[in-house]
């Protein structure tokens, strides 16, 4: 029966870590969210997907819960992976700077930015506290007063290019401890990972796409941010969606290049995967390439919001293990 409190408040964490080749590592992290201090699954916790990939060796584990519980769910996952992974030896062609890259937290339902926030800033600070030579930047809602973006922390930070974590400095923690590393945590509104490969081996062409399609240039898309990397033999063009509340030429509708979706009372949009699709599809055609396919990693903001409620409401802490049977 449901144990889902009525009008629960729901967020998410699409949290990164950096491994995927051993998915017993990757299994056990997931599993430690949905657990309590005391050992028994906490019903208001789910993990509503894992996705991984061996050639980036990065896994992404979409945790979803309660904002009341998020924190110590995250934590948890958290402390796991700080003991099973070790950025020493960590090899992967995706950029990456720790052992948990990335912890950004999302509000879903009945909960905003401010206190996803709030939870975000608690979690850096339970989190050097605990792990000994973790180190964190935050971002988005978490770091104030800047609210300074992922993508500009990450450049400050050399993210896309550094793997010498000696000469950093965190804004939580000690200099990184070459274990660990240097993770990132903030919130901010949702943010979806689509991928397109093209059926090509040249990164160049690859990288001259990602950058037509990219938010900053002023014919890409708004919210896009891309990079290109060699994939199983092509080039994967890898998409981060960020949401935006700025209604200037946003007109949703069926075939729009804009979704819409509510938090809240607070409006947001982002671009459709498939006009993302489209458009890197047309840009490889007009160099005499193919595409090969769409990868959606995880959900679109809708998704997850009616996954967790869904999950949650019926007590489903692996809901990963079904998601397909259900909603897919």
């Amino acid at each position: 029966m449901s144990s889902c409190r009525v009008g629960l408040r729901l967020a998410a964490c699409l949290l990164n870590i950096s491994e995927a080749r051993k998915m017993y590592i990757v299994e056990n992290i997931a599993k430690a969210a949905l657990l309590e201090r005391n050992g028994q699954r906490h019903p208001e916790v789910s993990v509503l997907n894992i996705f991984s990939d061996p050639e980036y060796n990065r896994s992404v584990i979409t945790i979803a819960a309660s904002i009341d519980e998020l924190g110590n769910s995250i934590l948890a996952a958290c402390l796991e992976a700080f003991q099973s992974i070790d950025m020493e030896v960590q090899e992967g062609i995706h950029p990456c700077l720790g052992a948990v890259d990335l912890i950004p937290i999302y509000p879903l339902s009945g909960v905003g930015l401010e206190e996803c926030g709030a939870v975000a800033r608690s979690l850096a600070e339970n989190l050097v506290l605990s792990v000994p030579g973790c180190s964190v930047f935050l971002f988005g809602e978490a770091d104030l007063p800047e609210k300074r973006p992922l993508v500009q922390r990450r450049k400050q930070l050399g993210w896309f290019t550094r793997r010498d974590f000696s000469a950093l400095k965190p804004d939580l923690g000690a200099a990184p401890a070459r274990r660990c590393g240097l993770t990132g945590i903030g919130a901010s509104p949702y943010v979806m990972n689509c991928n397109v490969t093209i059926d090509s081996q040249d990164l160049a062409l690859g990288k001259e796409i990602a950058s037509a399609i990219r938010g900053a240039n002023v014919n890409g898309l708004k919210g896009v941010q891309t990079m290109a990397f060699p994939h199983e033999g092509k080039i994967e063009i890898a998409c981060n969606v960020e949401s935006f509340e700025d209604q200037e030429d946003t007109e949703t509708s069926e075939g729009s290049q804009y979704m819409a979706y509510s938090v809240l009372g607070d409006h947001f949009y982002y671009v459709s995967p498939h006009y993302i699709e489209a458009q890197v599809k047309k840009l490889a055609s007009d160099r005499g390439i193919g595409t090969i396919g769409r990868a959606l990693i995880g959900f679109t903001p809708q998704e997850c919001k009616s996954c967790a409620e869904y999950a949650i409401k019926e007590s489903i802490g692996e809901f990963w293990k079904i998601r397909g049977g259900v909603f897919m």
